[in-house]
């Protein structure tokens, strides 16, 4: 028998063939392999590797982490300095040397012994990386928005499917009991028929950090293997403020306040409408731009209008006074707002309560308490998680939607069935996008 040492993971996918070895030849089996002594068996323990180490992975690592039935063996980044902070937070933390370091997505998503990924890297690469992740059998917890646009989305959501993986969108909000709250009073009809819904979402590039010097073309740092970083991207000009953090605010490889935040806040809206698997059929819009050579080009106020089944009428804005943020429905009977650290309500009863009583519920929304659990659990039952994959894409579509409508400066037909722009040519266009050589959709 193959000795396993004590210190390195064994996934569920070669348990059983070490189980089966055990049988056949006598020998010590270490008390970890059966769960004794408060150890997790690996028979129960999810296998992981982990994208990216910029804003998002950091935490979502560490949530993974501190579950005991998961384990992070593998980091993968194209960035050396970040490759190696993810390597010192990991090993810090099993302390040991154990997590592997990768460069290529590739060479990690073909180890057979990871059995799921977080993936929190630039929009741009979210299809590619999903993708690719879906085909190789890893179940994913990925970062939003879905992708840079639509047609990546979709792409996303068919893998998913074909090849039968969980997912889970860094969508937490659902997981977060004020939010609950509020969309299970909305679903329950306590505030009457829904007629309107507003969501507010931040304006301006509040991230962006950087001084004039990294405003123009550099030389590209040794570090970092900038081909790669473009990815399936327009090749340009390295210049320091457009890559890490700051990608957000180019429309080369991010979508700006508006896709960064649609699937938090409208996603929200969508659990309490019901309409998760639904989408307007009506969207206008309007937003400042800075110029499209900009270093920041992405749109810095913006108002979207959409209307919705049910006669009812949705407006996303950032950088407007009357629209508040986070998320208020409107309802014949009533209002509900909520946002991070805040609820409100016509209804005063309802602000003290942590959940509605029996007799006001009809539907029970579902339930998380921690998003990362959520996730784990999902990957070992293979139950849909809170954020699946069809409801990011349905979050993130608003948004998609609004911008194309700001580009085009026209109002949008939109077939949410057949998930399709209505007549015209030009708008059906931006639901795509070129890939650079190499790579393609899909």
């Amino acid at each position: 028998m193959k000795k396993v040492p004590l210190s390195s993971p064994v996934s569920r996918r070669r348990f059983i063939g070490l189980a089966g070895a055990a049988i056949a030849l006598p020998t010590f089996i270490p008390a970890s392999v059966l769960g004794l002594g408060g150890k997790t068996p690996p028979s129960e323990q999810i296998v992981m590797g982990i994208f990216g180490w910029g804003m998002m992975a950091p935490g979502n690592t560490d949530g993974l982490m501190q579950l005991k039935d998961c384990r992070v063996v593998a980091s993968c980044n194209i960035d050396t300095n970040h490759l190696k902070r993810s390597l010192d937070a990991i090993n810090g933390f099993y302390k040991n040397k154990d997590c592997r370091p990768y460069h290529d997505y590739r060479e990690m998503l073909a180890r057979k012994d990871i059995d799921a990924v977080m993936i929190a890297v630039p929009d741009h690469w979210h299809e590619v990386i999903s993708v690719e992740a879906a085909k190789q059998g890893k179940d994913i917890y990925g970062e939003k928005p879905l992708a840079k646009t639509i047609a990546e989305q979709q792409a996303i959501v068919q893998a998913v499917r074909k090849y039968g993986r969980i997912w889970q969108t860094g969508s937490w909000q659902r997981s977060a009991p004020g939010f609950h709250k509020a969309a299970e009073i909305v679903r329950n009809g306590l505030i009457g028929r829904i007629t309107r819904v507003e969501v507010g979402l931040p304006e301006g590039h509040s991230d962006a950090a950087g001084n004039a010097a990294q405003n123009k073309p550099a030389k590209v740092p040794p570090e970092l293997d900038y081909n790669m970083w473009i990815g399936p991207s327009k090749m340009v000009p390295y210049i320091p403020c457009q890559s890490h953090l700051n990608w957000r605010w180019n429309y080369n490889t991010g979508g700006g306040q508006l896709m960064d935040w649609v699937g938090h806040h409208v996603d929200i809206a969508h659990w309490g409408l019901g309409f998760d698997n639904n989408g307007p059929y009506e969207v206008e819009g309007t937003g400042e731009f800075p110029a499209k050579d900009a270093v920041w080009n992405t749109c810095t106020k913006y108002r979207i209008e959409l209307q919705y089944p049910e006669d009812i009428h949705m407006t996303i804005a950032g950088g407007h006074k009357d629209i508040q943020a986070g998320t208020k429905w409107i309802g014949t009977d009533g209002w509900v707002h909520v946002d991070r650290g805040v609820f409100d309500s016509s209804n005063p009863d309802w602000k003290d309560i942590k959940e509605l009583p029996d007799d006001l519920v009809k539907i029970r929304l579902y339930r998380s308490s921690n998003h990362y659990r959520n996730f784990i659990d999902c990957v070992k039952s293979r139950q849909q998680t809170i954020a699946p994959v069809e409801t990011a894409h349905h979050s993130a579509i608003p948004g998609h939607l609004g911008l194309i409508a700001m580009l085009t400066g026209r109002k949008l037909r939109w077939d949410a069935a057949g998930e399709k722009i209505l007549n015209d040519h030009e708008a059906t266009k931006l639901m795509t996008r070129h890939y650079r050589h190499p790579y393609r959709i899909g």
